[in-house]
């Protein structure tokens, strides 16, 4: 018989951005900005509490992503709790490019193996991670959210999913400039053709491998390290700002480039060019100067 803990448990899940360039769907970025979320077993029912980002838009029930991740992990584990409490502080603005989706499935997943006694014995990081990516069909964002840091993840030919840290240069800052509009992935996917050209395949491959290196030692070579072949061209019309931004800051030496799916606009940076960046940020969108968050999902 499985026996939950008493009283709340608490997480908080980083922000992420994938792709970071040329590392499409497999290059993955945490970032200090961080949902946090508190779940309970209560006697019955299920109650969900959101504020901040997506309050006004997200389900409050069965059907959050929080709760159906939360339930997933439950299963797994063999069991489903005789009720739920749940509230979610959310800061990761929703359908930008920032990874909340991955965010929100890495917090229920962890929450409910949290509120399990036991629950590390019946599900390991590695288990629980895989579920969370197997829930969101791709592992770029979710590794980053689970573990932290800098990661290379993919998936096997047998369906496996898999996740690599990798380092990041101390010196390395990061400043996302977020646009009001949302673009949702579906979106952002459907524009992006069924094939790409042999030459471009290669030298984003090339790109990819410069970006790792760059990034663990390297950042004079960022700026050729994220130039991208495979899909930020294709999505320019619909974040066509956020295109001509990456654009304009590349043009004079920024190593600038679409955060994810988008629209957001991430550019790395140092302590001496952060603000600078910051101050070109157009009208009416939001800027960060954010660090490289090295811990991923945390329990309290």
């Amino acid at each position: 018989m499985t026996t939950y803990v008493e009283g709340p448990v608490h997480v908080s899940v980083p922000a992420t951005s994938a792709n970071l360039g040329p590392g499409f769907d497999s290059l993955g970025l945490a970032l200090s900005m961080r949902d946090q979320l508190t779940a309970e077993v209560i006697a019955g029912g299920l109650e969900v509490e959101v504020n901040g980002s997506g309050a006004d838009d997200v389900p409050l029930d069965e059907s959050h992503l929080v709760v159906r991740s939360m339930r997933a992990a439950f299963t797994l584990m063999g069991s489903q709790p005789p009720g739920l409490r749940l509230s979610c502080t959310n800061v990761i603005p929703h359908a930008r490019g920032l990874g909340s989706s991955s965010a929100a499935i890495v917090a229920g997943v962890v929450l409910a193996r949290g509120l399990v006694a036991g629950g590390a014995l019946l599900a390991s990081d590695d288990v629980l991670f895989r579920l969370a990516a197997r829930l969101e069909g791709h592992p770029d964002n979710v590794a980053p959210a689970f573990f932290g840091g800098f990661t290379v993840s993919g998936q096997d030919e047998d369906g496996e999913f898999f996740a690599v840290g990798s380092p990041v240069d101390p010196r390395i800052e990061v400043v996302v400039l977020v646009p009001p509009t949302p673009v949702s992935t579906e979106v952002a996917r459907g524009l992006l053709p069924a094939q790409v050209p042999h030459a471009d395949a290669a030298a984003d491959a090339g790109r990819s491998a410069l970006l790792v290196a760059a990034l663990a030692g390297q950042p004079e070579h960022l700026l050729r390290a994220t130039r991208d072949y495979l899909h930020q061209e294709y999505r320019r019309p619909a974040m066509p700002d956020s295109l001509a931004l990456v654009d304009r800051l590349r043009a004079d030496g920024v190593p600038a480039l679409v955060s994810g799916a988008g629209p957001t606009v991430l550019a790395f940076t140092d302590a001496t060019g952060a603000a600078a960046l910051l101050g070109r940020c157009p009208d009416g969108w939001a800027g960060h100067r954010l660090d490289v968050e090295t811990s991923g999902a945390r329990l309290s």
